[in-house]
């Protein structure tokens, strides 16, 4: 079992979720989707979606270029 699989599901509070918050949306203000953050982060879609918002980030319409590859880092 990987690392990522034993924190799967679990709730992430305080100074913790305020860093992934950080990290997700300046990811996602670079290009990155959704999908693409929950994938690389174990998360569901539905989680990424909700701290984007939280973080006050204006979330992109629906069906983005699908020609270009974003990568995470």
């Amino acid at each position: 079992m990987t690392a990522s699989n034993t924190l799967r599901g679990k709730r992430i509070t305080g100074q913790a979720r305020s860093q992934m918050a950080a990290d997700l949306k300046r990811q996602y203000e670079k290009g990155a989707s959704i999908r693409v953050l929950a994938q690389a982060t174990d998360r569901s879609y539905g989680f990424i979606h909700q701290v984007l918002r939280e973080s006050g980030v204006v979330l992109r319409g629906r069906g983005g270029d699908v020609r270009r590859k974003i990568s995470v880092s």
